[in-house]
């Protein structure tokens, strides 16, 4: 059977927590895969990943839970493999059916609510980086990829770690509005700064579950593992 580790960031602060919650996350995935073992680690526990992958065969292959190819991706993680003979997919947040499978979520929000999407704010809550052009842009690309999908009233992004704020974004949105944290996993930027920013701008709308949550992103990351 071929295997496949997730690997996430994780919270250097307190890893133990992250690294359970994206083990529950790997099983969640595994329980829709039908020929992959799936396993994970974080980053951020001191050396889950090599023990991880010294139990596993030389062929298996690495999920990164990442919004974008940024610098863990692409320096981190393969440091920290070194010379294993491994596969590195490309991140959860450049998949190009990531806008289909987070719109099918959205139309969802739409029906339950009774909503017309002409008359529907989405604001779209993301990390951004004050150091790299990359994350901002991976966010606009996904934005742009749902507004051809679905005609929101308007589309609007805001960032943690740059302008414009995810408050500067909610702010003049009403109670027919969704915000989507645009994060790979839950973490405290999620549970803490988004919800801040968020209440900050007065936002009245509804807030989906951070991405890898949603069950659309979770068959899709099985059934890409499964075609490995």
């Amino acid at each position: 059977m071929p295997h496949a580790v997730i690997v996430a960031h994780g919270q250097p602060s307190d890893p133990l927590p992250a690294e359970a919650a994206l083990a529950s996350f790997a099983r969640q995935v595994g329980a829709f895969c039908t020929a992959t073992s799936v396993h994970s680690a974080t980053l951020a526990a001191p050396g889950a990943l090599e023990k991880c992958l010294n139990r596993l065969p030389e062929d298996t292959t690495i999920y990164p839970l990442f919004m974008a190819r940024g610098w863990f991706v692409t320096s981190a993680l393969p440091k920290r493999i070194g010379a294993r003979n491994v596969r590195i997919l490309d991140p959860l947040g450049i998949d190009p059916f990531l806008p289909e499978l987070v719109a099918d979520a959205m139309h969802q929000v739409l029906a339950d609510r009774q909503w017309g999407a002409h008359q529907t704010d989405l604001v779209i809550a993301a990390h951004g980086s004050g150091r790299s052009s990359n994350p901002a842009a991976v966010t606009e690309d996904f934005a742009q990829a749902v507004g051809q999908l679905i005609p929101f009233q308007s589309i609007r992004t805001g960032f943690v770690e740059q302008s414009p704020s995810i408050a500067d974004a909610a702010t003049g949105t009403g109670q027919m509005a969704i915000c989507l944290p645009f994060f790979a996993c839950t973490g405290g930027h999620v549970l803490e700064d988004v919800p801040h920013e968020l209440n900050c701008a007065g936002f009245s709308g509804q807030v989906m579950p951070v991405i890898s949550d949603l069950p659309q992103v979770q068959r899709h990351i099985a059934r890409t593992l499964d075609l490995i």
